[in-house]
């Protein structure tokens, strides 16, 4: 017979759910987006407790990753620049990405699993700094976060997030709330240096370093190098600068290269191969699958163009 409340022999209900583990949400992903709504990040406690966890999960990404060099290969397999035709504006005043942190341009599916740690970084990074905008913070705190940012954002090579990160922290916080020299000259070179290497405007790069009084000496170099297309100096440099500004280099590197190697087809007939691979700072294998020089290689020696016969 049933008892109270229907249980069979009055036992009471089994309670299914009592079984079930609670779920286990990501500290990172359970904050959302001020834009959509979520106001946590709006306070200031909120959004240093938040910035305390990025920089705990970006650390145990490093320790994971143990070796410089397997650090430094993680660091580029996470390319999320690739496929994206968005650029930022130059003339926005947000410093939010174009690009939805939940939909990068790489999918959750193609992210290798040893840089996904880095992937939500980047995504919660971005959470932190549209709440960072929407709350009007302008101190320590706020360019603490903006540095960081940037210089992650850098080392990934991710565009959208360190370009508008860079004009919100000069046009916004800096007026407001000065940053140190050394730091101001740190932004402004990345700027700089973006501009002239991935935005391929040199008059726009110049006129940066101008209005914000830049004195950075292997920056100038560098500018001197693109506006001469001297490569072989711009390879040197590129080992010269730090680690961060070597990144932005690269996005103009393929280019200058390239036009080198147009100048050798055009003043040589034949040059010596190793006089060739350090001009253009590469191998040979590489010359020709990645730069399509299609030249013939005669031992030690490459043959340009060869002389019709009389």
């Amino acid at each position: 017979m049933r008892g109270r409340g229907g249980a069979r022999g009055n036992r009471t209900p089994s309670a299914p759910w009592s079984r079930l583990k609670p779920v286990e949400l990501d500290p990172l992903e359970a904050m959302g987006l001020p834009s959509k709504g979520d106001s946590r990040l709006l306070d200031f406690k909120t959004q240093e407790r938040y910035y305390t966890k990025i920089v705990e999960r970006y650390m145990t990404f490093c320790s994971d990753a143990g070796e410089r060099s397997e650090l430094l290969r993680r660091f580029a397999s996470l390319d999320l620049s690739g496929s994206n035709d968005e650029k930022p504006s130059t003339n926005s005043t947000n410093n939010a990405p174009l690009l939805d942190p939940n939909s990068p341009t790489m999918t959750l599916a193609t992210i290798p699993n040893n840089t996904k740690g880095l992937s939500d970084v980047l995504s919660a990074l971005r959470k932190l700094r549209e709440g960072i905008v929407a709350s009007k913070r302008v101190d320590d705190f706020a360019i603490q976060a903006y540095l960081f940012c940037i210089r992650l954002s850098v080392l990934v090579k991710h565009p959208e997030s360190y370009h508008p990160a860079i004009l919100h922290l000069l046009r916004k916080i800096q007026p407001l709330h000065r940053m140190t020299s050394v730091e101001m000259n740190e932004v402004v070179g990345y700027l700089v240096l973006d501009t002239a290497c991935r935005r391929n405007n040199l008059a726009e790069a110049f006129a940066a370093r101008h209005k914000y009084q830049l004195r950075d000496a292997k920056v100038d170099a560098v500018l001197d190098a693109l506006a001469h297309d001297n490569y072989i100096e711009f390879s040197r440099l590129k080992r010269r600068v730090d680690g961060h500004k070597a990144k932005l280099l690269e996005y103009a590197e393929e280019g200058m290269r390239k036009h080198l190697l147009k100048c050798f087809g055009r003043a040589y007939l034949s040059v010596d191969l190793n006089f060739l691979e350090v001009c253009a700072d590469s191998k040979w294998a590489n010359l020709t699958a990645e730069d399509g020089v299609g030249w013939e290689l005669d031992g030690g020696k490459v043959v340009i163009r060869k002389v019709k016969g009389r």
